[in-house]
């Protein structure tokens, strides 16, 4: 695309702008070939030049620094004359803070145009995404305009828009889509221009807004409206210019605000200036109420000398009594006063009173003073956060040595539990949503109900994820993954981890399973073997495989006369986004995040919305096994909404899923279009299961309708139609019918049942259709077909043959307990070969006979990832598992697994 951008129309162009997304602008439009012939931004502050200059200067591009246009309202003549002296063809502006005069946004011959970050015409003037989310507008975006002499009033060249998520504040807006989609649409709005093609749309007057700039001075909380009311003022404001109250008193600026859709929780009742009633200090943060008496959480406080606390430490932010340093703690203390000096450069002796960010420290310089600090003491994890909690010299100094000491080490892990006595045992079940090494509420405080399928009813509510909860957990995993202990972890350490997280899950293996049994309905007995027991082998698997991930050397033609060496490193990939299904919750969750952690990434997971309980379980595990807050992140919520963005994501590197085909193309469509992330995909089986008259009868009933009503047939490699050779067709039939009226159907806790509900009821419903449509098409249904006449969502063991190869029955999965059962002609091993590999699926395939030569000629022959011979279900964790064409592609288990979750790279070195 680059090389094809040099055959298109091109411009000159002058940049008249600032700021990181200025630079972005310049970056893009130098890259697709136009001549930024250029560049007009603001004087250098303390010293350090803007973004888009510091590029521009680097690429040799003329750069000019007025700190005006114009004085007293007329154009300054030595300014203009600079300008019109580049030759420019088109004015680009993004996001220019200065009055640029109308003899300049005239001269070249395409005029100018302009980014602002509102749906023109409504929201004109400098707080328009402050507007945006103060008014409550469900859409925010921006508008491309060209400029004439209004304030925001000009034609509309191009327009984008998104949905404002409830929890969105002007930083989540800004970064999410206003700066990326509006740094592309600057290139493409250019493009346009170039190519004669952009329009002149005059804004109508209808809907036109203008409002004021935001300042602290009129910031204000009206606390005398509803609760929803003051969230979105509290949220417009945030981080800039900050709306506050008075708390008590005094003036306290509030962040992070959310509204509160579960019950209030506890706390300590503190006075607020104008409220209907008094807010709360909780554990989760400073609880207000709005005059419909709704209610709506902030997170964070900041007072008026600047210090920032978590809302919930309110009561307890004046327990600051100083510690006494030691000879090599105040050595240290040194070494940090001149990293401080060298940032405040403006600032003539660094006191114990001065203050980083009254002295004209930016965000920017918050990263540089933690990076600066890092090599000094590699034992102290700092993050940005810590230092605006922080922040005169002497609360910095105060906290850095108390994290040096470990006397600040994080808080114990909060956990509200669902709690339930079954089983003979108080299971305590996790509900929330499980983010950077805490468990919290979903942003938007909604709740889903997770439900029993043995008798329908509720076990609890469950956190309901929203976008902005995603894009936190993918934050936090990023953060762990590039500056956290995980990504610095020597390999054999990080296997030591999940070896201690497989040894708490065999501790915890009853009460896994029993969540397993309650959330999914699959059987205790079952749950106990293959849901967790399954799980716990695979994390030791690959435990041991974490210090075992090898490159290689390559012999390469030598650079005579010099050598060279060539190898490859395995390395991780980064953030992953792991999505499973519901029928084994926790097993489907092993197979793939142990293969994504031993091979060094972190990740967020969403569990099946229906089963989220096992994970979030797992989820307080791996913090008692000690593995790092942010490397895993569990999400549960909709796959519409949470699965959606993980797809979406730019900083995911890959999405490992497994469900059904159609989502997995959509997943895939997305994963390409977002950041063309790897992908791995588990989808849909039809899989055959062949079985010839030679075979042994007993172990082919036996194993026959364990490929089929294993896990109540909820199962991708279940045998999704049988094909028996016609002498013994009518025996098997019979034989598998009698075994069928001996199964125990009930309550998956009692120990003698063989068959449990199935997962949910929606998923009951399509069976009994699946059945129904079966009969319609003239299949003979031997047994079952209905539900069963009890409570919950059982459905009877059923079986069908004479299936013709056409039937919807034989075509489609039905991923239940139905066995589709089709004859083949005595001898006619090429006919049922051919009708076996009839199918767009490929996952599994089995054969049933004594003759090892047909067993090895069907074997090789049938188009599936696994065939199994004389056997079925039987997998395990060293063996790869994954299907052929429209079942996916890429591996479960087994090495190949982690090859899913790896990068190579060359590496070529002369010596």
């Amino acid at each position: 695309t680059l090389e094809f951008a040099y055959y298109q129309n091109k411009l000159k162009l002058a940049l008249i702008g600032q700021s990181l997304f200025g630079q972005e602008v310049y970056t893009n439009l130098r890259k697709q070939g136009h001549k930024v012939v250029g560049v007009f931004t603001v004087p250098d502050k303390d010293g350090k030049a803007d973004p888009l200059a510091v590029a521009a200067e680097k690429d040799g591009t003329p750069v000019f620094k007025f700190p005006r246009w114009r004085v007293k309202g007329k154009p300054i003549s030595e300014v203009v004359d600079t300008y019109k002296a580049v030759g420019a063809e088109l004015n680009v502006l993004p996001f220019c803070s200065q009055f640029i005069p109308m003899n300049v946004i005239d001269h070249p011959k395409h005029g100018s145009i302009i980014y602002h970050p509102s749906l023109l015409p409504k929201h004109r003037g400098a707080s328009a995404i402050n507007w945006t989310l103060i008014e409550g507008d469900k859409k925010a975006g921006f508008s491309i305009f060209w400029a004439d002499d209004g304030l925001d009033t000009g034609p509309i060249l191009l327009q984008k828009e998104c949905a404002v998520e409830p929890s969105d504040t002007v930083d989540t807006l800004y970064n999410r889509f206003l700066f990326p989609e509006g740094i592309n649409s600057m290139v493409e709005a250019v493009q346009l221009i170039a190519d004669g093609k952009a329009p002149r749309i005059p804004q109508p007057e209808e809907g036109a807004s203008y409002e004021g700039i935001q300042k602290k001075s009129n910031a204000k909380v009206n606390m005398a409206q509803p609760a929803e009311v003051i969230h979105n003022w509290i949220r417009g404001h945030d981080k800039v210019p900050g709306a506050w109250a008075v708390l008590d008193g005094q003036p306290v600026t509030l962040y992070g605000s959310s509204l509160l859709s579960s019950p209030v929780p506890a706390g300590q009742p503190l006075e607020v200036e104008g409220a209907s009633q008094p807010g709360l200090i909780t554990s989760s943060g400073l609880v207000l109420f709005g005059s419909d008496g709704k209610a709506l959480q902030v997170k964070s406080l900041q007072f008026e000398d600047g210090k920032m606390i978590p809302a919930a430490k309110y009561f307890s932010s004046g327990d600051t009594t100083s510690i006494e340093l030691t000879e090599e703690e105040k050595k240290m203390a040194e070494e940090i006063r001149v990293i401080w000096k060298g940032i405040l450069s403006n600032v003539p002796v660094i006191e114990d009173t001065t203050d980083f960010f009254k002295s004209g420290a930016a965000s920017m310089d918050v990263v540089r003073l933690i990076e600066e600090i890092k090599p000094k003491c590699a034992d102290v994890q700092l993050q940005n956060e810590d230092v605006y909690m922080a922040t005169s010299f002497h609360d910095f100094i105060q906290m850095f040595v108390r994290r040096l000491r470990g006397e600040d080490q994080e808080e114990e892990l909060v956990i509200n539990y669902a709690t339930k006595d079954i089983n003979n045992m108080t299971l305590k079940m996790p509900y929330q949503c499980f983010i950077n090494g805490k468990f919290e509420d979903a942003e938007n405080g909604k709740t889903y109900d997770t439900v029993n399928p043995t008798d329908g009813s509720v076990i609890c509510k469950v956190s309901f994820a929203s976008v902005a909860d995603v894009d936190r957990a993918v934050a936090a995993a990023k953060e762990a993954f590039e500056t956290g202990p995980w990504g610095k972890m020597n390999p054999r350490d990080r296997g030591r981890l999940l070896y201690k997280l497989a040894d708490l899950m065999e501790e915890h293996q009853e009460e896994l399973a029993t969540i397993e049994a309650i959330d999914s309905g699959a059987v205790y007995t079952l749950a106990l073997k293959t849901h967790v027991g399954m799980s716990i082998q695979t994390f030791r698997y690959f435990a041991g495989w974490c210090d075992k991930i090898q490159g290689t050397t390559i012999p390469i033609n030598q650079a005579r006369p010099n050598r060279n060496l060539t190898f490859t490193k395995k390395e991780p990939l980064g953030v992953c986004a792991i999505v499973i299904p519901w029928n084994y919750p926790l097993m489907m969750l092993a197979w793939k995040s142990a293969a994504c952690l031993a091979a060094g990434n972190t990740l967020v997971l969403k569990p099946a919305q229906v089963t989220p309980l096992t994970a979030l379980k797992f989820a307080e595990l791996t913090v008692k096994a000690g593995i790092p807050k942010g490397v895993i992140n569990i999400i549960p919520g909709s796959g519409g909404l949470v699965g959606q963005r993980l797809s979406d994501h730019p900083d995911i590197r890959k999405l490992g899923f497994t469900g059904s085909t159609p989502i997995g193309k959509q997943i895939m469509k997305s994963c390409a279009v977002s950041n063309l992330k790897k992908v791995s995909l588990e989808l849909g089986g039809k899989s055959p299961l062949i079985i010839f008259s030679d075979c042994d009868m007993d172990k082919a009933v036996r194993m026959g309708m364990s490929s089929v009503f294993f896990n109540k047939g909820e199962n991708c490699i279940a045998a999704g139609r049988l094909f028996v050779e016609e002498s013994i067709h009518d025996e098997f039939i019979a034989r598998v019918v009698e075994e069928i009226k001996k199964m125990k159907i009930g309550d998956p806790l009692d120990r003698s049942t063989d068959h449990g509900p199935q997962n949910h009821k929606a998923h009951l419903d399509k069976l009994v259709e699946y059945c129904d449509i079966g009969v319609k098409e003239g299949a003979t249904l031997v047994y079952g077909g209905k539900q069963v006449d009890r409570p919950g969502y059982f459905m009877e063991p059923t079986v069908f043959t004479d299936v013709e190869d056409h039937m919807f029955i034989a075509k489609e999965e039905s991923f239940g307990p139905v066995m589709v059962v089709s004859r083949f002609k005595d001898g006619d091993v090429d006919g049922v070969l051919s009708r076996a590999n009839d199918t767009e699926f490929g996952l599994a395939s089995g054969v049933f006979t004594r003759d090892i030569n047909k067993a090895m000629y069907v074997s090789e022959r049938l188009e599936a990832g696994t065939v199994f011979v004389n056997t079925y279900n039987k997998t395990d964790v060293a063996a790869p598992f994954g299907g052929f064409k429209q079942s996916g592609f890429g591996k479960d288990l087994g090495e190949e697994a982690l090859h899913e979750y790896l990068r190579t790279k060359a590496v070529t070195v002369e010596y």
